[in-house]
């Protein structure tokens, strides 16, 4: 694969609400990388000290003009400079090794025109979650379709050729996945990225994604994502 000559910079974009308890471990998995980092948190509104946290940790934070993780994204990415975007939810952990696959990733010139995602894995140690991850697996490799707590990293031109992500209150992820696929390839870097168990502590995880498949089916009807947000958090109650 050949490099590109200079040596590539990386923003990470990563949307929050009241993430102050997660935040921390993140951006401390984050300073494996050498090279000089930008990490922005787009905040839809937080009232605990996600923003305290995030800039005693040395990365930048900015309000989301609407309070919805579509544009939270997309907000974030514009207000970042790097030639790379890699956008992470605040509640996910990174592999040791992290750092020296992004870095080799994105200085390949082959990269540029690959939309790249990480293994999807839960912090548990419960059964059920192990079979999650193989079905997630076969969505990701097979039908290519990751969703946004799998992390994806993208060069900033193919981003914006894309058109971003959408002010979606929810199905940002899925929405843009579908763009990108029309024209492009979606590719595993082969690193785990590790999701908190909290959204599956109190609920049955298979019934759950059975719910979470008749939202999506909804939304292609055409529901507006408001709704189906509503619908998401009253399932989880």
């Amino acid at each position: 694969m050949a490099r590109i000559e200079n040596s590539q910079s990386l923003s990470i974009v990563i949307p929050s609400l009241n993430e102050a308890d997660n935040l921390p471990l993140l951006l401390a998995d984050l300073r494996l990388w050498t090279d000089s980092l930008e990490i922005c948190i787009c905040d839809g509104g937080s009232s605990d000290l996600t923003i305290f946290t995030a800039e005693l940790a040395g990365a930048n934070s900015i309000q989301s003009p609407e309070p919805n993780r579509g544009c939270q994204l997309h907000y974030g990415a514009c207000k970042t400079k790097g030639d790379w975007l890699l956008f992470l939810h605040a509640d996910c952990r990174m592999p040791k090794y992290w750092h020296k696959v992004i870095k080799d990733t994105i200085n390949k010139a082959s990269s540029r025109n690959i939309v790249w995602h990480f293994d999807f894995k839960v912090q548990s140690k419960k059964i059920e979650f192990r079979l999650m991850e193989y079905l997630v697996a076969i969505r990701s490799y097979i039908l290519k379709r990751p969703y946004g707590d799998q992390g994806l990293l993208i060069n900033r031109n193919l981003y914006q050729s894309i058109g971003g992500y959408k002010s979606l209150y929810v199905m940002e992820d899925l929405d843009f996945i579908e763009r990108i696929t029309k024209k492009h390839r979606i590719k595993s870097l082969g690193l785990p990225l590790y999701s908190n168990d909290r959204r599956w502590r109190r609920i049955n995880v298979f019934k759950k994604a059975w719910k979470n498949a008749q939202l999506r089916k909804r939304w292609r009807r055409g529901e507006d994502t408001k709704d189906l947000l509503i619908s998401y958090y009253n399932d989880k109650e």
